[in-house]
């Protein structure tokens, strides 16, 4: 076999001006004399199936997309959806309002246990055409997750949005019915909802959309009220995801509901942040105490403001993806998919950064390294794709492996130091010296067969 024929390389490089770059072989081929660590490919040690990656859709970024002629719209949709972008098939939005929303709204505003005045009207304003123009793009069907931030006022202990608070006892049933009417209005309205969380962020009193449930809250509420709802309603095909927090206090939370089998049964799989350290520990011990059940990571983003033109923000996204699906995490959502120059809108000024940045002043598109990090994965790995065992010696590199049906082997490579290193790659096939540039980021692909 010719090794070289059957292999393509996409480089994105700081000292570059490489983005999602398809490079020849030769142009990171060294011919080493020395013993060199070595990243090894087991092709037949397979983990997870790969789901796929994707981002937010929130009214934050869907009133920016607004605002848009229709050049810029289309440019925004392929680059995140379109074959020749990033391939998106994975999103989430929210369930009433959070923070990346223009304030604080819910679908029934008033108090009414028979929800007979729920409504959509305010996200087919703006945040559900924005999600009709990615399905329509998009090459392979777009698994949505929708996640409330809050439940309405009148359902909460402090009678506001904001600020924790807690779901009253007396309306948990109608807040369970709460989901499913809100399945059933996007449904009607074109758009499939894949799956649910329970609740964003349960242990955090926010400044902004927030409520509290302990782990044995959200079990009992799982138990009880949401899944008897999601089944009374023939909605048992979604996929439930508890936590939707950060890793740190996972393995607990996910404990908390998942020994109960009468709670487990409802649930597919837990999710989870990053804002409170990597903790990538904590996501293997999930997975090895709870097999049966899936890993997916929710939300991420560089917090206080845009950070316009950092290439640690790149970094830091492919840190994650690698260490998550290396500990069997099945997808990956990123936080918003654009935002404007400031880091917003956002109601209560948590601003933070996206991989798109709008300045809406000049409507100019300002590509952040997070896109393109993200394109490493997403443009290459797809869905059905199978976790293979990386082997990695280098001790500084950060690797990533998975194979598809036809037995070809897709490799993700970072380089985070200010140096090129030198490195081995075998993939069971062919065994090959490379030098990987400082401040990096590469995709191998190989076809085996």
């Amino acid at each position: 076999m010719n090794a070289s024929k059957n292999t393509s390389i996409y480089l994105t490089s700081k000292n570059s001006n490489n983005r999602l770059e398809k490079i020849s072989e030769s142009e990171i081929s060294i011919d080493s004399k020395v013993e060199l660590k070595t990243i090894r490919i087991h092709k037949d040690r397979c983990r997870q199936n790969i789901l796929g990656f994707g981002g937010a859709f929130t009214e934050a970024s869907a009133s920016i997309y607004d605002q848009l002629d229709i050049n810029k719209k289309s440019e925004i949709i392929e680059a995140y959806f379109g074959k020749n972008g990033n391939q998106y098939n994975m999103g989430r939005t929210h369930i009433n309002s959070c923070d990346f929303s223009l304030g604080n709204y819910a679908l029934c505003e008033t108090e009414d246990p028979e929800l007979t005045d729920f409504s959509i009207r305010r996200d087919q304003k703006m945040l559900i055409p924005f999600i009709k123009a990615a399905l329509k793009k998009a090459s392979s069907p777009i698994y949505l997750m929708a996640s409330p931030w809050s439940p309405p006022p009148w359902m909460k202990s402090n009678n506001q949005m904001n600020h924790g608070g807690k779901l009253k006892e007396k309306y948990q049933n109608t807040w369970a019915e709460y989901y499913c009417k809100y399945i059933e209005f996007y449904e009607k309205d074109g758009i499939p909802i894949w799956g649910i969380s329970v609740q964003n962020e349960p242990e955090a009193v926010q400044t902004w959309d927030s409520c509290i449930y302990s782990g044995e809250e959200e079990r009992d509420f799982i138990k009880k009220f949401l899944g008897p709802a999601l089944e009374r309603n023939k909605y048992l095909g979604k996929k439930l995801i508890i936590w939707d927090h950060n890793r740190d206090v996972m393995v607990k939370r996910s404990r908390a509901v998942l020994s109960d089998p009468d709670a487990a049964k409802y649930v597919w799989g837990t999710g989870f942040h990053w804002y409170n350290g990597d903790h990538f520990d904590e996501v293997q011990q999930v997975h090895d105490e709870f097999p049966d059940k899936e890993l997916i990571f929710t939300e991420g983003c560089q917090e206080n403001g845009p950070h316009i033109g950092s290439w640690d923000l790149g970094e830091r996204y492919a840190t994650s993806i690698i260490n998550d699906l290396n500990r069997w995490t099945v997808a990956w959502i990123d936080w918003n998919l654009l935002l404007n120059e400031k880091g917003g809108p956002n109601h209560v000024g948590n601003y933070c950064s996206a991989p798109i940045i709008v300045n809406t002043k000049t409507h100019e598109l300002l590509y952040q390294s997070s896109y393109y990090y993200l394109g490493h994965f997403s443009r290459f790995f797809n869905r059905g794709d199978k976790v293979i065992e990386c082997e990695n010696t280098t001790g500084t590199l950060l690797a990533l492996s998975a194979i598809d049906k036809n037995q070809k082997i897709t490799t993700v490579i970072m380089n985070k130091e200010e140096k090129s290193i030198p490195f081995l790659y075998e993939n069971g096939i062919s065994t090959k010296s490379f030098s990987i540039p400082p401040r990096s980021i590469i995709t191998i692909i190989s076809n085996t067969k």
